[in-house]
């Protein structure tokens, strides 16, 4: 037990060879040393457990062998590579950066430099995770750094490439390492399982490889986990369990239900998901993950992009042909909306099972209802059905209808088919009345009553007149009250008195004016300036709307008009009311000056 070493370090490759997902960049640093064509500084970048140091190393001890081999690799056997394989070698200085970030730590890095190597050809520098250097530490090494001496090499390593200042990258070689396929970590776990003489099924290792993200070390190190819980024979079931993953039955089973719009099978298998102790975002982002993995199983050319096991890729294809291309591609989106939403909703799970309502409704027959891989357009019905409507009335009653209007008649006497046949106009009057309104004088024309003249007047009030009369009767003009000043000041006023809180000011200034008649039926509206000038004339056609209907005159007519400077205009705060004051009766003014008066 005191001899066991985790599989990170004790696989950890010691040639460019064994170096695994990183074929072109180790090719690049095995001819460079070869041809002998070596920078004075290199920067590798990129995610973590990739090998960005282990591949430092490697570079470190292959310079200094004494005897490389024909392909470029070290010889392990020289003084130097015994040196290093027994990490005692004084060509070698690894420093990490994060602990040892300050100016003074870079002064004794360079002054390290100036000794020449004892055996082999070059001293060289790892510097791992050089980000962390302040911004101090960074300018004292610039210097050494552009011109070190010429048995100096050095080898930055970091995963934050962003965070390295612009000077430092520009004197460096870049390598930028890509994270390890999970085909290439499939195939090192199996090889680390053979020698270890564990038993793995592939689809185990997979699930591993697809957990590690990319990153050896990662995966070697849950690798040996699910070795300390299964004891030796890993299986599928028993990596799913320990790694808290969701098995892709969830997935399979959950489309199925999706295809054949069953709902309610949908949020029941949601909530056994949830009582496994799975959290509602890792569901949907692997739903969305499914779903992406069905679309690329459609066709040929993409599938090489499906990164599971060969007996589950077998049936991401068969479920690939059930699944329609437009409802892949909404339901990728609605799981794609869910996940950005997730953090921000009070309620998740119902955000959750909203999306699995909506991705269950695509396949339903209701493609209109379906906008975009959104929810469901609402589409509000009317709440009573259409009535018929009502049978025309004989043209000679609603011919006297219309005569009798301008009399006066009992409320009780009017029949509902004379209410129907009044105009829009006397409609609203009648809704509008409800307010205190003055009796108003009605203008009347003889030719606007549709009556013959020789017809009695009998006949015309108690509605007899007949079909032959009606054809001979002139047509029915709408009447038009007359108004007066006071009436449209008063509406005015009232106008004033409805406006909303927004237009506060424009009602404050409404209700300081008086209004003028011009005629019958235009009446003019005095403002100080063009800008309040622009505002009323904006609000003209609401306001003659208003009073039309109010003074029961379809002619009524506003007119905007700024006075003129000589103009004696309305005074509206306390200095205008006292200046028209002083205009009137100088003495206010030297009454004021006298005692020293002043507006409070």
């Amino acid at each position: 037990m005191e001899d066991y070493i985790v599989s990170a370090r004790k696989y950890r490759p010691s040639t460019f060879e064994s170096v695994v997902g990183q074929r072109a960049l180790t090719t690049t640093l095995k001819n460079a040393i070869a041809t002998g064509k070596l920078a004075h500084a290199y920067l590798f970048c990129g995610p973590r457990g990739v090998g960005k140091t282990t591949c430092a190393r490697i570079f470190a001890k292959t310079i200094n062998c004494l005897h490389p081999t024909a392909d470029g690799e070290a010889c392990n056997e020289c003084e130097s590579c015994m040196a290093f394989n027994e990490q005692r070698s004084y060509n070698i200085h690894e420093l990490d950066a994060a602990s040892n970030n300050s100016v003074d730590d870079i002064r004794q890095l360079v002054e390290q430099v100036r000794i020449p190597p004892q055996i082999g050809k070059y001293k060289v520098y790892i510097i791992d995770e050089v980000h962390m250097l302040s911004a101090s530490a960074f300018n004292a090494f610039l210097k050494t750094l552009e011109e070190p001496p010429h048995h100096a090499i050095f080898i930055l390593a970091t995963t934050e490439k962003h965070k390295i200042l612009p000077t430092i990258l520009s004197r460096c070689q870049i390598y930028d390492f890509n994270r390890i396929r999970v085909e290439d970590i499939v195939a090192h776990l199996a090889y680390v399982a053979s020698k270890e003489g564990i038993a793995a099924e592939p689809e185990a290792l997979n699930v591993i490889a697809l957990k590690a993200d990319g990153g050896m070390r990662d995966a070697l190190s849950i690798f040996d986990q699910v070795v300390s819980f299964t004891g030796g024979h890993i299986t599928y079931q028993s990596v799913i369990e320990n790694l808290n993953v969701l098995d892709y039955e969830y997935y399979f089973r959950l489309t199925d239900y999706f295809l054949e719009n069953k709902v309610s099978d949908a949020l029941l298998l949601f909530n056994e998901v949830l009582n496994k102790g799975f959290e509602g975002s890792h569901f949907i982002t692997g739903l969305a993950s499914h779903f992406r993995d069905l679309l690329v199983s459609k066709d040929p050319v993409t599938l090489p992009l499906l990164e599971v096991g060969a007996s589950i890729r077998q049936r991401y294809q068969e479920q690939a042909q059930k699944c329609p291309l437009p409802f892949l591609y909404r339901a990728i989106k609605l799981c794609n909306d869910c996940d950005l939403n997730y953090r921000a909703s009070k309620n998740k799970r119902l955000l959750v099972e909203l999306t699995l309502i909506q991705v269950a409704q695509i396949t339903s027959g209701e493609e209109e209802a379906i906008s975009g891989g959104r929810s469901p357009k609402q589409t509000i019905k009317p709440l009573f059905t259409s009535q018929t409507a009502p049978a025309p009335q004989p043209v000679a009653a609603q011919t006297a209808s219309q005569q009798v209007r301008p009399k006066t008649v009992a409320p009780h006497a009017a029949s509902p088919q004379v209410q129907q046949s009044a105009s829009p106009v006397s409609t609203s009057s009648i809704l509008l009345g409800k307010a205190k309104e003055e009796k108003k004088i009605p203008v009347v024309k003889m030719g606007g009553l549709g009556i013959s003249i020789k017809q009695h007047p009998q006949a015309v009030a108690e509605g007899t007149l007949t079909a032959t009369t009606q054809a001979q009767s002139e047509p029915l003009t709408e009447e038009d009250y007359m108004i007066t000043e006071r009436d449209v000041n008063f509406y005015w006023q009232e106008y004033a008195n409805n406006m909303p809180k927004e237009q506060v000011a424009l009602s404050t200034r409404m209700h300081a004016m008086r209004l003028t008649l011009l005629d019958d039926t235009t009446f003019e509206v005095v403002v100080d300036n063009e800008i309040i000038a622009k505002e009323f004339t904006a609000l003209a056609p609401e306001v003659e709307t208003y009073l039309r209907a109010r003074l029961k005159n379809r002619k009524v007519t506003m007119k905007v008009r700024v006075s003129a400077p000589t103009e004696k205009a309305r005074a509206y705060s306390r200095v205008e009311k006292y200046q028209m004051m002083v205009q009137k009766n100088n003495a206010l003014q030297q009454l004021r000056e006298e005692f020293g008066l002043e507006f409070s």
